[in-house]
């Protein structure tokens, strides 16, 4: 039987896929443990979710950000190809944004800036929203100093908006209306 643990992490350092060893708290190991996070955080949110057709949808989302979490594993990008890793393509994104287009089309035009909240899954759909931003971040810092998939950025920018987009959603399924900004306290 394999073991979960190798122990070859127990100085501070983990290996790169088809890469080097770098310390756990590289710009590299940050950006894709962040979408990792946001995977985990996608699963706690569909466990509040209802609806098969959004719970389809984020099933889909959490296999792509795999392949996101191993192209940012993977430093040298001529290596994907060999390791047989999938590139994050112009698919992948025109797919978000056809998703943006199909559940924004069945809500209100939004005329105030929101809250977080709502339903249970609402609010944890805006949680993800906010660690996908963070990702976002992170790995737009790591291409300023490494070569990636430019690809990436976009992504995880339109997801977001898909995030914010699936947050609202999720509020109208519950019949639970958006809570708009009180700019006025």
């Amino acid at each position: 039987m394999t073991k979960i643990y190798t122990k070859t992490g127990d100085k501070g350092d983990t290996g790169l896929f088809g890469g080097p060893r770098v310390p756990k708290y590289s710009l590299r190991i940050e950006a894709y443990g962040t979408v990792d996070e946001l995977n985990a955080f996608i699963g706690l949110a569909v466990t509040e979710i209802k609806d098969k057709e959004l719970k389809i949808l984020l099933e889909k989302i959490q296999n792509e950000l795999f392949i996101v979490c191993s192209n940012l594993a993977t430093p040298d990008l001529d290596k994907n190809d060999k390791l047989n890793i999938p590139a994050v393509d112009e698919k992948f994104i025109l797919d978000l944004e056809k998703s943006i287009d199909y559940f924004e089309e069945k809500l209100e035009p939004l005329k105030n800036f929101i809250l977080p909240g709502g339903s249970k899954g609402s609010a944890f759909l805006h949680v993800c929203r906010t660690v996908c931003r963070r990702a976002e971040r992170r790995v737009v810092e790591l291409s300023s100093k490494e070569k990636i998939n430019e690809n990436i950025i976009i992504l995880l920018n339109r997801l977001s908006d898909l995030f914010f987009v699936l947050s609202r959603y999720e509020n109208y399924l519950s019949g639970i209306p958006d809570i708009k900004w009180n700019i006025k306290q």
